[in-house]
């Protein structure tokens, strides 16, 4: 199916052009993707909506359930480390919940199989306190790699792009600070073909002042279907926690240094493209302007500049950074922090020692973790595996792991993978063993890598054992 999509944050012109070249349609674009591109992109709803993540991480892709699919098809094809996960609590999505915690400024929300939510208490229409029951509805998702739990609102919308119906207002409001465009638009409405259902007011997003009159009933037509599958669940009684209608999906889609070189080759089709333009703009947010002044006064060619990014943002020796491990369920746990007390920039290797805390055994190594010990890693730019050697309080050796992962990057605060399961030990007595296939087998059946991937990390783990 063609879809219609609208795409926004620092991948926008690469995704522009990859949707472009597989037969998509790109609506609402902003003037400098416009001035880029020679192709039409109209002021029309769109179908599914492509949005940078605020870490820089990734993108959400919501909209339309076929609409998703589409799209993620595309995005998963990007390079072998593109990973993508189901939204459980997607945006527009109406729950049943219990409040089981009330905090500062809202209260905690278990909402069944959609996990956790967060409702303020300003979007609560009464007082809520603990173990009260209430009917919620998601207006902000959160990608599974944050801290960050849903937002939800127990005022309950018809989302539509360009147009969002809301139960029990009157008349149709603008979201503009143009008040003629506004006026222009409210009467409009009435014009429109597409059937507002009854009971259900119309509110009209700032954007829909420039739409062709094609695209605001688009917009309306499809915010009233998805008022209609609500219009079931407004009132009465509250059931146990769980989801109740979900009009749009929201899957979270993170690339590995791979998509984003890859997402370089489509920007470099449209535009001046340095090598790394996507990863140096991932890294740190206060890199875009730089990236783009030199993108602007040059043609750069060559290599990734490692040293020039790291030296400018980090990490250099002496920094403190943590090291990001993902998952491929899409989890993301914090090893702890290190100091980088080593930085190789002709290799493009960082080495972090951290101090370990005292209990327990060392996973696979099967040795005591015991107070005094230190754990030095080191990690190179792009590799697919990372070394780690504990030591005692007298620094001799207790065992090597290496961990077999998507390509590293060397973000300014966080050292970034995801873990693909199966790794290489090497014990004090120099015996080499292999671990934990099974797990990247089960990660393999559930859907969470893909057989290629799978197949890469098992090679990179028997030319390990062999090198070892």
């Amino acid at each position: 199916m063609t879809v219609r999509a609208r795409v926004r944050g620092i991948y926008t012109t690469s995704l522009t052009h990859l949707l472009l070249d597989a037969g998509h349609e790109v609506v609402q674009a902003s003037q400098p993707i416009r001035e880029r591109f020679d192709a039409d992109l109209p002021d029309a709803d769109h179908d599914v909506e492509l949005a940078t993540t605020a870490d820089r991480q990734g993108v959400g892709v919501e909209g339309d359930p076929d609409a998703v699919e589409t799209v993620l098809d595309l995005l998963r094809s990007l390079a072998i480390d593109t990973f993508a996960w189901a939204e459980p609590a997607p945006t527009g999505a109406v729950f049943d919940g219990v409040v089981h915690e009330t905090l500062g400024s809202g209260a905690v929300v278990d909402l069944g199989d959609g996990g956790e939510g967060f409702l303020p208490f300003r979007n609560a229409a009464n007082h809520i306190g603990d173990d009260d029951v209430v009917r919620v509805q998601v207006t902000e998702s959160a990608p599974p790699w944050d801290d960050d739990r849903p937002v939800l609102d127990t005022e309950l919308k018809a989302y539509g792009g360009l147009a969002t119906l809301v139960p029990g207002q009157e008349g149709t409001r603008v979201d503009t600070r143009d008040d003629a465009a506004g006026r222009e638009l409210a009467g409009m409405t009435d014009l429109l073909g597409a059937e507002i259902p009854e009971g259900w007011g119309v509110r009209w997003s700032h954007s829909a002042t420039e739409a062709s009159m094609d695209a605001l009933n688009d917009a309306l037509a499809r915010a009233a279907t998805r008022a209609d599958a609500i219009d079931g669940v407004l009132g009465g009684d509250i059931g146990d926690p769980g989801r109740l209608v979900a009009p749009t999906e929201t899957t979270w889609v993170w690339f590995g240094r791979e998509s984003r070189f890859a997402l370089d080759d489509h920007r470099r089709e449209v535009e001046t493209t340095m090598p790394g333009h996507h990863r140096i703009k991932a890294a740190h947010e206060a890199a875009s302007a730089g990236v783009d002044f030199a993108e602007a006064l040059c043609d750069p060619k060559g290599e990734f500049p490692f040293d020039v990014v790291t030296k400018q943002f980090g990490p250099m020796e002496g920094d403190t950074v943590r090291i990001g491990h993902g998952k491929p369920d899409g989890r993301l746990i914090l090893l702890g922090r290190g100091e980088v007390v080593d930085y190789d920039a002709a290799e493009e290797t960082i080495a972090v020692e951290r101090q370990m805390s005292p209990g327990g055994n060392y996973d696979a190594l099967d040795v005591p973790r015991e107070a005094g010990d230190t754990a030095l890693t080191k990690f190179r730019e792009g590799r697919w595996w990372y070394p780690t050697v504990y030591r005692d309080s007298e620094g001799e050796r207790k065992g090597t792991y290496v961990n077999i992962c998507t390509p590293v990057e060397c973000f300014p605060d966080t050292l970034r993978y995801v873990d693909l399961h199966v790794d290489v030990i090497k014990h004090a007595d120099g015996t080499v063993e292999r671990v934990d296939d099974d797990e990247l087998d089960d990660a393999v059946e559930a859907g969470q890598v893909s057989e290629e991937l799978a197949e890469k990390a098992r090679n990179v783990a028997t030319a390990l054992e062999r090198a070892l």
